[in-house]
């Protein structure tokens, strides 16, 4: 347990000191309209937290996406996860509550919705991470999403491979076609799913469904659309 907690902090030690022009990093930087005080020491807290848990108990897989989104690991320092899913996150690990680290109402994220209805539905610990693993955002508009280039995608990649030799999974899970491409561009092969944005939950959760082998898709309702 100690060694695990050391370990991970040396992790999001590593992933803090990370700094792109145009990019947000949630364990370093402070959002002026929304975090508080202490918001980035909350979010390098949170992920020392999951991936100490996910050290403990051991993951099969470990899901990839592209990068963090503005609604979701922006706020929260956690890959596919928004402020409305923190308590699910924390279950899923079975680490003591994560924190907030931003003042307001929770935001909710649509991927973020799809990503957990199903990870609650499969029931068993996965690791959670982005092949860039910052906030890219459009010059000027912090508030948006961005694609990360190609040298910020490689300058990350000692962080990717350090993650996969702590973690040790049996198989890396890409969430759509840019993580996929993405990951291969590191080196790393990946199984894929379809990504759930743009029209593609009901793809995102027949592959989950039939990957994991559930009887009853969780996630096939219309669910309520955010930005």
């Amino acid at each position: 347990m100690r060694r695990s907690k050391s370990v991970a902090k040396d992790f999001v030690g590593m992933v803090s000191s990370l700094s792109f022009e145009n990019a947000f990093n949630p364990y370093a930087d402070l959002c002026p309209d929304f975090d508080r005080p202490n918001a980035a020491s909350i979010r390098r807290r949170n992920l020392v937290a999951a991936l100490g848990a996910a050290i403990d108990r051991g993951v099969e897989t470990i899901w990839v996406a592209r990068d963090l989104g503005y609604r979701g690991g922006r706020r929260t320092g956690l890959a596919l996860t928004d402020e409305a899913h923190l308590d699910a996150h924390a279950r899923l690990l079975g680490v003591s509550a994560l924190e907030r680290s931003t003042f307001g109402p929770a935001v909710a994220e649509r991927t973020a919705t799809v990503i957990w209805r199903m990870l609650m539905a499969i029931g068993q610990p996965v690791f959670l991470w982005n092949v860039f693993p910052l906030h890219p955002h459009e010059h000027g508009k912090p508030m948006s999403n961005r694609c990360h280039s190609k040298s910020e995608r490689l300058a990350c990649r000692e962080v990717m491979v350090t993650l996969l030799d702590i973690l040790a999974p049996d198989s890396v899970l890409a969430i759509g076609n840019d993580a996929e491409s993405a990951l291969a561009d590191i080196g790393i092969v990946a199984e894929k799913v379809r990504h759930p944005s743009y029209g593609g939950q009901s793809e995102f959760v027949d592959g989950i469904s039939r990957r994991y082998g559930l009887t009853s898709p969780a996630a096939e309702d219309t669910l309520p659309l955010f930005a």
